[in-house]
């Protein structure tokens, strides 16, 4: 995603506008107004993005295929629609305003390496646990297990499953181009870099408490959902070490194991 390395760095690292006597502020607006609108602007997406999940009125639970195509349709849409909250955002900060729109959400080659392998090499300790664990719990030895995941029919299966769908590829696609792509570049030039980086979360985490309200409604949980939400609220992360779903039955044994992404989970 971005690429931050070089003049990337440089880029979201953008210091907040110089304060200038009035006459000459006139033209534009002061370092507080233009964190104000970062902030608003922010906001304004995570809640563009969890009300889009409930324009449908439905009785039904939000694992039920119909459910999860129709949020499909919404978070795709106002996903599409984000990058214009960025453009409008530059137009009334000035900030940035010969860079590209795709350069300024982090889509450009420059440091594309550093950029995909780094965060793809801190995943990979961040899971290491987990899945030495389950290596350790597992009865298959590794080769029956890699047999499983290469299995065409396997992927198959997986590719028709909405709720695999929605959890492992509309759900991590939307959220980061959401709630980092653009986002980050908001708040940036306000905040700083790395303040930043650890206030995006924030606003990812917030979106989880209408969770709350759909728990209790279908009294899927109790007082105990609520400091769950909470909890997600206040982390600084997107992601954590996965659940594995494992299927009982020896017919379903073929099948992919289900990383339960804890965060594309509870989105869509």
């Amino acid at each position: 995603m971005a690429a931050l390395g070089g003049d990337g760095l440089r880029l979201l690292s953008v210091s907040r506008p110089e304060r200038q006597p009035e006459s000459a502020a006139l033209g534009g607006p002061g370092p507080g107004l233009c964190c104000w609108v970062s902030v608003f602007s922010c906001l304004s997406l995570a809640c563009s993005y969890v009300g889009s999940l409930y324009v449908w009125k439905s009785e039904l639970p939000r694992d039920h295929p119909a459910v999860i195509k129709r949020r499909f349709t919404s978070v795709l849409v106002v996903s599409s629609l984000s990058p214009l909250c960025v453009l409008l955002w530059r137009e009334l900060t000035g900030i940035q305003p010969g860079t590209s729109l795709l350069t300024l959400m982090g889509f450009r080659l420059e440091g594309i390496f550093p950029a995909a392998l780094l965060p793809l090499l801190l995943t990979m300790i961040l899971f290491l646990g987990p899945l030495m664990q389950l290596s350790m719990d597992c009865p298959c030895d590794l080769a029956d297990g890699l047999k499983v995941v290469l299995a065409p029919r396997s992927w198959a299966r997986c590719l028709t499953d909405m709720r695999w769908l929605r959890n492992q590829v509309i759900a991590p696609l939307t959220e980061e181009l959401v709630f980092r792509a653009c986002m980050l570049p908001m708040l940036a030039p306000c905040t700083g870099l790395g303040p930043a980086v650890f206030t995006c979360p924030l606003f990812f985490g917030v979106a989880h408490f209408h969770h709350i309200f759909e728990q209790l409604r279908f009294r899927q949980s109790s007082v105990g959902s609520i400091f769950l939400s909470a909890g997600r609220a206040c982390r600084c992360g997107h992601s954590r070490p996965p659940r594995l779903q494992r299927s009982s039955s020896p017919t379903q044994r073929s099948s992919v194991p289900t990383l339960l992404s804890s965060s594309s989970e509870q989105d869509t």
